[in-house]
């Protein structure tokens, strides 16, 4: 296997090595919901972050439905739902500081039994997701290790060792990078982002404090009229806090992200005062790109989140679409980690979710030009692997692939309920399950239903993530499946 390295002059060497599974660099919302997944898998798997802390900023703010779904599964949706809210209506203003009136930037969609999440994207600033995350971690068993910088890596064909700055060094059957979009990893590997431009003018986002008497937190506040480009206030829910976010028109403008920079910038395109900002909390600036790393794999590396592809904030795609990287890959680490799968699994991971980027990044494109509304392809609960490598049949409503729906059982229980956990699911929709599957076995349980709307009648075996895996009416269909293919996977 190639060796891939990034190298460090400091010098420092200990003969110390500290061994792991799986070794995650960086402790954002993918680095973190993925350690969460091996570690109610049972997996042994360290957390490097750069940084001395978590991240202060609110960034990626909007939780979309199916990224909902995937906390319900790991534990922490009670926790995010408490401490987010609908995203607001906006507000349009004028120069004048005259009300324009209201401007809903989503499509309506509405919530069902089958979709329990859909509906408006929840707002929560990324910092507070990452906290929850993190407490989540911790109650598993897990931890992170902060001030801890990748300064070499090296594979062969066994694993994966890490030289931390600080001269430690880590021993790992496989990395993830989920380092972001300037990933030390990537670079390493030398993999290639490939993309555009989005818009060639530079942005600005912030945290800010408004004073109370200036500014309801009842809306998105949107000020369109000014020369220099569009500024918007959003209220984050569960704090005191506005995410700022400000367009420039001048290509080759420089934001100034100092206090008093944000604070005149507010005065000039607003009819708030440059006082009426309290405190600026944290500030960034950038120029919106969209790139998809040429591949998602390089021997025993996987790229997870912004490390494989990057997203114009527009639309809430970026994050929501890293988490469920780590969804995908979490329990097919888990399988060839913890029940021996064939490591061959690990290759569906780019086969699946490569694609899905690249869907992702086109329509946050559309969605940032003004090409698309955020509607219910923005929610993300019809993606899916139809096609893909690990599905196979039909039967009822669904489609190997699909995104198996929620739905209520006789007795009151949430399929969702039956779904969460390490383990595969057969639903027997009006269906006889064949008799080697009428009991539990640790990778697989059953569930029997005389009908579910969402589903149609049929058999429907759902992978760990909430796919399904096959779909048909024939019992012995779904015996050869599980002898001819599934077996490996899900022993």
């Amino acid at each position: 296997m190639e060796l891939n390295s990034v190298k460090d002059t400091s010098g420092i060497d200990t003969s110390a090595i500290t061994e792991t599974s799986v070794l995650i660099v960086g402790a954002g919302p993918t680095g973190l919901a993925l350690a969460c997944d091996l570690a109610r898998r049972g997996v042994d798997a360290l957390v490097v972050e750069r940084a001395g802390r978590l991240f202060p900023g609110s960034r990626g703010k909007g939780l979309q439905p199916r990224t909902l779904e995937v906390f319900d599964d790991l534990g922490v949706v009670d926790a995010v739902l408490a401490a987010s809210g609908p995203a607001p209506v906006g507000m349009a203003w004028g120069a004048d500081g005259s009300r324009l009136g209201p401007y809903d930037m989503f499509e309506p969609t509405e919530r069902t039994e089958a979709e329990p999440y859909a509906g408006r994207p929840r707002m929560i600033p990324q910092w507070r997701t990452q906290e929850i995350l993190h407490a989540r971690l911790g109650e598993l068993g897990g931890t992170v290790q902060f001030d801890a910088a990748v300064a070499e890596l090296t594979q062969d064909t066994d694993g994966v060792t890490v030289r931390l700055h600080d001269g430690r060094r880590i021993r790992a059957a496989y990395l993830v990078a989920a380092d972001g979009g300037r990933s030390t990893v990537r670079g390493a590997l030398g993999i290639r982002m490939d993309g555009e431009t989005v818009d060639p003018a530079p942005m600005l986002v912030a945290d800010v404090r408004v004073r109370p008497e200036a500014l309801d937190r009842d809306n998105w506040h949107l000020f369109p009229q000014a020369e220099d480009g569009l500024l918007a206030l959003c209220p984050l829910p569960g704090t005191d806090d506005f995410q700022l976010m400000a367009q420039y028109a001048d290509e080759t403008a420089t934001p100034d992200t100092s206090p008093d920079g944000v604070r005149q910038l507010v005065g000039a395109r607003s009819h708030l005062r440059p006082d009426d900002i309290a405190h600026v909390l944290w500030t960034s600036d950038f120029r919106p790109r969209a790139a998809l790393a040429e591949r998602f794999r390089n021997g025993r590396v996987f790229l997870a989140g912004d490390a494989a592809h990057i997203h114009s904030p527009a639309g809430g795609q970026g994050l929501n679409t890293s988490v469920q990287d780590a969804y995908n890959l979490g329990w097919k680490l888990g399988q060839v980690l913890r029940y021996g799968a064939d490591p061959a699994l690990l290759d569906t991971y780019e086969q699946e979710r490569r694609p899905v980027a690249a869907d992702m990044l086109g329509l946050s494109t559309q969605v940032h030009r003004g090409e698309r509304q955020r509607g219910a392809a923005t929610q993300q609960l019809g993606l899916g692997y139809r096609g893909g490598p690990l599905s196979a049949g039909a039967a009822g409503a669904l489609e190997a692939g699909d995104r198996a729906p929620d739905a209520r059982l006789a007795d009151g229980t949430r399929l969702f309920d039956a779904y969460r956990g390490p383990h595969f699911t057969l639903v027997a929709v009006g269906a006889a399950a064949p008799a080697a599957y009428e009991y539990e076995k640790d990778w697989l349980h059953t569930v029997h239903a005389p009908g579910l709307a969402a589903y149609g009648e049929g058999l429907f075996l759902v992978r760990p993530d909430g796919y399904l895996t096959w779909a048909g009416r024939d019992g012995g269909e779904l015996a050869s499946y599980v002898g001819q293919f599934a077996a490996s996977v899900m022993r």
